[in-house]
């Protein structure tokens, strides 16, 4: 993958702030997501620093070739919320509860990603997110958006990697687009992704013709 040798080679600089990572499926950014939060400490398959569980190895090696630098004083509380295997870090949980929290697999998929948003999203620290939007309806990502927002605000880092252009829209975000060029730096009217969805909307006949004729 180019984004990946591009990282192994030149490093990756964590903006202070939201970065988000966009591309089609295979190009890396998840990859790339899933090492950074391994590299740091976390769970491999979601959760804190302190979350002990795996359920099947299929991580990349990545994370091994990683030397993370850290700035004097930042935070070492970090969350890795990885759509794709969240069931198990419930599970994880239902054995080791917090305090306050809910019962996470009584919940619908996307009430289960909003509760984690107000017991684990609420300090500074690195924050990993694979697709947090694939559970969460319009509203649900609206109310990441503003949780995202209100994090960056008060010290925390995010790197998402994300298909939602809601998520794009974040005021302040660095965003990336990932892809067999590697990894470079856009803005949201030209992020391929955003004007695809604006001419889809627009005139869903011109896309859906290609596919269903």
């Amino acid at each position: 993958m180019a984004a990946v040798d591009q990282v192994l080679r030149d490093g990756f600089d964590v903006a202070p702030g939201i970065t988000l990572l966009y591309g089609e499926n295979g190009a890396g950014k998840s990859t790339l997501v899933e090492a950074f939060a391994i590299a740091f400490g976390m769970s491999r398959e979601g959760g804190s620093r302190g979350a002990d569980y795996s359920t099947r190895d299929s991580e990349s090696a990545l994370h091994h070739w990683l030397d993370l630098e850290r700035s004097a004083g930042a935070s070492r509380w970090g969350f890795f919320l990885r759509a794709e295997s969240m069931h198990g870090f419930y599970t994880y949980l239902e054995a080791n509860p917090g305090k306050y929290d809910p019962s996470f697999h009584e919940m619908s998929h996307g009430e289960s990603f909003l509760a984690l948003l107000r017991t684990r999203f609420d300090s500074p620290g690195f924050y990993c997110l694979d697709e947090p939007e694939a559970a969460l309806s319009f509203s649900g990502q609206m109310a990441l958006i503003g949780t995202m927002h209100d994090l960056a605000r008060n010290g925390a880092q995010l790197v998402c990697a994300t298909h939602s252009p809601l998520l794009a829209a974040v005021p302040g975000a660095r965003l990336l687009e990932v892809g067999p060029w590697g990894i470079r730096e856009t803005g949201y009217d030209d992020l391929e992704l955003v004007q695809h969805w604006r001419a889809f909307l627009q005139t869903p006949d011109r896309y859906l013709r290609h596919v269903l004729e």
